[in-house]
Formats: structure tokens, C-alpha cells, sequence
């Protein structure tokens, strides 16, 4: 009896080990054979290469030209402008991320990309920003697409726009009381970081508890530095920390859109309160509201994308205010002219804004020097010609504003930091193209330029300032970032307001 039951458990166990081994094995086929496959791939694109493609090179097998993509410390415009010279073509090939990319340069590519959205061309994201924004405008394409970015659009129209200037006067001024007045020195960027957070909080769901907005910075943080990251969800990894973070958010956003939506329904609340409330009442052209999954996913596309380009953005205009004296006090000038226009407590108004000609474009100059963004992606959604090459269905297409920006023969003496560029007419379409462009073109665009504008009035009439770290420099990871975070030495005017 006992023989036979012996017997029986070694046959058992035989067969567990045999299973798990052939599960081993699979797990080791799989990538071996996903890798053998890329590999061919690369190799026959390389050796045998179709002349009607555009020029370039594909780089290492599976790498490509990724590693001098994303250099560290290396202005991004480095890899896009020395191939454009090297293959005097308006496209040119590349490999990036394991995919075959055709780089469009100049306002012609611009223009040709912007205008194709959804004929040629729609957009395309790396897999963790797929994966982390699922059911978010970032992840939607054709009619869908067209039905999401109405709704969203009407939200951060010029109408809610106006009612949103005096709340963020109210938290630009609480900011600065809090974080800058009082103090000789000043770290620009992580500051700005959390004043950006702070409005987005009260504009757009109206968070405004500081405990609450804390624990949803700390999670907003770690899930930053996955977004746009190698999608391996194993712990420790930085995609696996930012899904965890992501969830928290989601999780968050989603308790309050409950509540929200409770109070609504009992007439406790206006439907123009806030993003979230308008997210819960608007419907699309056949009647059908957003589902609950679809309102938290593109809160956190629009936290996202109203977070990071308005931080850059303000850090840089800082930046070039200090290294500037005669641009500051020009600024300074017209700021005060505002503000003493304005009874005492008066908070600013949408007409306040449309004043701040000149401000605005020393900051259009700004995103000029430094643009918030090194490019966006597209993929070829058919095969299509451009320039006299080919471009084959499921290449990704990638545009950069760099390709533009610092060319002489769009902005005279590029190098040189000059507001006047912004009189009149302006540059040429498709130049200056910071936030994108077409149906694409950032959401937040309109968004963005009052809630600069506001901050750089209340911080321009309050203080004048230095920088400590005069040659520090604004690597891109991914988007522009002081390495120091841009420490100042602040001194309050005499008579500051």
C-alpha cells in the first residue's frame, strides 16, 4: 500500500516538474522568437532596402537610433537638425522604440501632418501612455476621436475660460504668499510644479483641501515618470510604480466624480462649476453621456498634459526674465499698468489678459528658445506619398518643433531672444508651432496662455530676482526641466502689490 502510494507521488510530481518545465520553455520560446523575428525584419530593411523609401539608416538591429535619440543633458533639436543636413531631404528614416519612423522636418512637414489627421495619418502614443490612458482622447482615433475632443473643447472654450481668470488670480496670490514672500531664495521649477497642480486641482474638479491635493501630488509624481517609459509591469520597475500611482489617481478622481454626480442630481451644484462637472452632464450629438471609466481616464490626459508644458514653460520664462533686465522691466512696466488699473482686492478679469500684448509675447519668445514639447508622434494609416517617397502603412510619422524654431530662414538671427518677432502677422504658419497643430493640437493650448499670464503678473509686480546658477542648463527628459530646478535669489519691490 505504502509502495503504491509512493509511487502515485513520484508519478505526480514527475508530472508537475514536466509541466512547469514545458512552461519555462515556452516562456523562453516566446521572446526568443518575438526577438528572431525583429531581428530579420531589421535585417532584411537594411540589406535590402527599397529606393523609393525615404533616407536614413535604421541603426542596430531592435535598438535603431533610440540610444542618440534621447540623449541626457543634449538639446533634443541635436539628433533631428544633424540628420536633416546629413540627408538634405524634407523626411528621412529612423528606427525609434523598435519602430520604423519617418521624420517630416520644416513647415512643409508640419503642414502636411497637422493637415492629414485622420486621412493619411492618425495619432499614435507609446504603449505605457496606452496602457496608463486607456479610454482617454490620447487613445482614440476617427469619429470617436471627433466625438471625445468636442466635449473636452467646450470645457476650456473661451466662455469657461473667462470664468476661470479670478480663481486663478485668487490661487496665483495664495501661492505666492505661501511659497514665495517672506524667503531670499526660491527653487523655480518643483515651486511652479505645485502651483500648476494646485489651479488644476480647483479647476477642474475643485479640490482645494490641501491635505487632498498633497496625496494626489505625491501619486501625480510617480506616475509622471512612467508615462512615457519601457511598458514592464514587474515591481520595482518605473511603469510599475506609475500603474500602482495611476490607479490611486483614478481611484481618487472617481470617488469625487460619484459625489459630484450626487449633487447634481439633487440641484446642490452648477453644471459650469468645474471640467468634471461639465464631463458629467455633456452629452454628445446622439444624447449619450461619458461613462465613468471614460471621464477619470481623460481627467488624468488633461492633468497630464496641463501640467508638465505649463510648469516648463514658466520655469524658462523666469529664466530668460532674469537673464534679460531691459525684456523684465518691459513686462514689469505693463503689468503695473494693469494692476493700477484695478480698485484695491479687484481681481483680474478676461479683458485684463487681452492687455498683456507684450507679455505674451515675450513668452511665445520664450517657447520659441525652449519649446515645451521635442515632437509628437503619428502613425501612416495608409501608404501614402510625401516628397516623392513612400511611406508605407504602419510606419509612425514624428514631427519636431525644433525643426523650425532655430532655422535662420524662418527667424532671422534664430539665436538671438527678440519678442518683436511676434508684432503683426508674426511668423510664418507653421513655424511656430509649440502646442502642435491641426485636430490634434494640444487641448489645453488656450488654457495654457491665461494661466501663465496670471502667474507672470502676480510675481513680476511683487519681486525682481537673480539667478543662482547662471549657465544652468534644461536638459529634456522629456520635456524641458532646469538640472538644478532653477534656484533664484528673490528681492520684493519697495512698494510690491
Amino acid at each position: 500500500m505504502l509502495i503504491t502510494i509512493t509511487t502515485r507521488a513520484s508519478r505526480i510530481n514527475a508530472m508537475f516538474s514536466s509541466l512547469e518545465h514545458g512552461s519555462i520553455m515556452i516562456l523562453v520560446a516566446i521572446p526568443c522568437l518575438l526577438l528572431l523575428y525583429f531581428a530579420i525584419k531589421t535585417l532584411k530593411e537594411r540589406l535590402f532596402p527599397n529606393p523609393h523609401l525615404p533616407p536614413g539608416s535604421l541603426g542596430w538591429p531592435l535598438v535603431g537610433e533610440t540610444l542618440q535619440f534621447l540623449p541626457i543633458n543634449l538639446p533634443p533639436e541635436i539628433f533631428v537638425n544633424y540628420r536633416m543636413k546629413k540627408y538634405d531631404s524634407p523626411v528621412f528614416k529612423t528606427s525609434l522604440f523598435g519602430e520604423t519612423v519617418a521624420v517630416f522636418v520644416g513647415p512643409a512637414g508640419n503642414k502636411f501632418l497637422f493637415s492629414n489627421e485622420n486621412k493619411l495619418v492618425n495619432v499614435w502614443w507609446p504603449t505605457s501612455v496606452k496602457k496608463l490612458m486607456k479610454l482617454s482622447l490620447a487613445n482614440v482615433v476617427g469619429d470617436e476621436a471627433k466625438r471625445l475632443r468636442k466635449i473636452l473643447m467646450t470645457s476650456v472654450d473661451r466662455d469657461a475660460l473667462k470664468s476661470y481668470i479670478d480663481r486663478m488670480d485668487l490661487v496665483a496670490q495664495n501661492h505666492i504668499r505661501t511659497h514665495w514672500e517672506g524667503k531670499q531664495q526660491v527653487k523655480v521649477h518643483p515651486t511652479a510644479n505645485l502651483y500648476t497642480f494646485e489651479l488644476s486641482c480647483l479647476l477642474f474638479a475643485s479640490i482645494d483641501n490641501p491635505i487632498h491635493i498633497s496625496k494626489l501630488a505625491h501619486h501625480f509624481d510617480i506616475f509622471l515618470k512612467g508615462v512615457i517609459h519601457f511598458p514592464i509591469y514587474i515591481p520595482g520597475t518605473t511603469f510599475y510604480r506609475a500603474s500602482k500611482s495611476g490607479d490611486a489617481l483614478k481611484e481618487e478622481i472617481r470617488l469625487v466624480a460619484r459625489q459630484r454626480r450626487a449633487a447634481l442630481d439633487k440641484k446642490m451644484e452648477s453644471h459650469r462649476k468645474d471640467l468634471l462637472s461639465h464631463l458629467l452632464v455633456t452629452a454628445d450629438e446622439s444624447g449619450k453621456l461619458l461613462s465613468e471609466s471614460e471621464i477619470v481616464d481623460n481627467m488624468l490626459m488633461l492633468l497630464f498634459v496641463s501640467h508638465e508644458t505649463t510648469t516648463s514653460a514658466m520655469t524658462c520664462v523666469i529664466k530668460y526674465l532674469a537673464e534679460m533686465p531691459e525684456v523684465y522691466e518691459m513686462v514689469l512696466r505693463e503689468q503695473l499698468d494693469i494692476a493700477k488699473s484695478k480698485e484695491a482686492g479687484e481681481l483680474l478679469k478676461w479683458e485684463d489678459i487681452q492687455k498683456m500684448k507684450y507679455s505674451w509675447r515675450v513668452v511665445s519668445e520664450v517657447l520659441r528658445m525652449i519649446p515645451p514639447i521635442s515632437g509628437t508622434f503619428r502613425q501612416a494609416i495608409v501608404d501614402f506619398t510625401y516628397a516623392g517617397y513612400t511611406i508605407p502603412k504602419g510606419w509612425k510619422l514624428y514631427w519636431s518643433p525644433n525643426t523650425t524654431t532655430k532655422d535662420p530662414a524662418h527667424f532671422p538671427n534664430a539665436e538671438d531672444f527678440d519678442p518683436s518677432r511676434y508684432e503683426g502677422a508674426g511668423p510664418a504658419p507653421y513655424t511656430h508651432v509649440p502646442f502642435g497643430g491641426g485636430p490634434r493640437m494640444c487641448l489645453g493650448y488656450e488654457y495654457v496662455r491665461p494661466k501663465i499670464l496670471v502667474f507672470l503678473h502676480n510675481i513680476v509686480k511683487r519681486f525682481k530676482w537673480d539667478l543662482l546658477i547662471p549657465d544652468e542648463k534644461v536638459p529634456y527628459n522629456p520635456l524641458p526641466a532646469p538640472s538644478h530646478g532653477l534656484p533664484i535669489r528673490i528681492r520684493p519691490h519697495q512698494s510690491s502689490a
